[in-house]
């Protein structure tokens, strides 16, 4: 049986599939780094190792990743970071067949959402360019909860946006913080590992529930 054919429609494993957006849906890693490089740059004169910026990317978020950097020139930081990251978004593109993937669930008659660290406005300036806003029935960005992953509140509040509870529900993501909240919100933890953010062995450490290695093995689990 083909995944495509509809047939696992009855017995539906996650009728409410929730993604992270960076190096799960968005190939944004690259861009991340360049905008986080030029940013301590810029306004401290510093170079930061790659390992040590990708490390923090999807967990508390970029006010936090800033205020670790330098906490008395926060403010200063996250403004040059996304005044270099905004025109960046022009050239952004879908993580390599997972609009298929969104297509193929929504068809399928699953409920999709999405829970971030990114901020609204940034989540939308993903959307303007990419076209998968449709698939989503719930969008929970860093600034519709007080704690963020690894906290379990960003998921449970996007499970409360669906009505739905954490056994039907999976989280797919490409980082510890997004295994981590997913385990501590109930619900299936996928980690993927496309995102280039990353490595499979840190993300392995968190023991998910499954890790994928292509959108065919994502939708396979699902």
């Amino acid at each position: 049986m083909s995944l495509g054919d509809g047939g696992y429609h009855g017995l539906m494993r996650f009728p409410v599939v929730l993604f992270d957006l960076d190096g799960t849906l968005i190939d944004s890693g690259g861009m991340i780094l360049a905008s986080f490089k030029h940013a301590a740059r810029t306004v401290l004169g510093r170079e930061v190792p790659d390992e040590r910026i990708l490390a923090a990317v999807g967990g508390p978020g970029l006010l936090e990743q800033m205020r670790a950097l330098d906490a008395s020139r926060v403010d200063e930081l996250v403004r040059t970071y996304r005044e270099h990251n905004e025109p960046l978004h022009a050239e952004l593109r879908a993580c390599p067949g997972i609009e298929d993937v969104l297509a193929r669930l929504s068809e399928q008659g699953r409920r999709l959402g999405v829970v971030t660290a990114k901020r609204r406005a940034t989540i939308q300036l993903a959307f303007d360019v990419l076209p998968i806003a449709q698939y989503f029935d719930a969008i929970v960005g860093s600034d519709e909860t007080q704690r963020h992953k690894p906290h379990p509140d960003p998921i449970l509040r996007a499970l409360e946006l669906l009505g739905a509870q954490p056994h039907e529900a999976a989280y797919v993501g490409d980082s510890p913080f997004d295994v981590r909240a997913a385990k501590a919100a109930g619900v299936y933890a996928i980690a993927v590992t496309w995102g280039g953010i990353h490595t499979r062995e840190r993300v392995a450490e968190e023991a998910p529930d499954a890790i994928v290695d292509s959108c065919e093995e994502l939708l396979g689990v699902l």
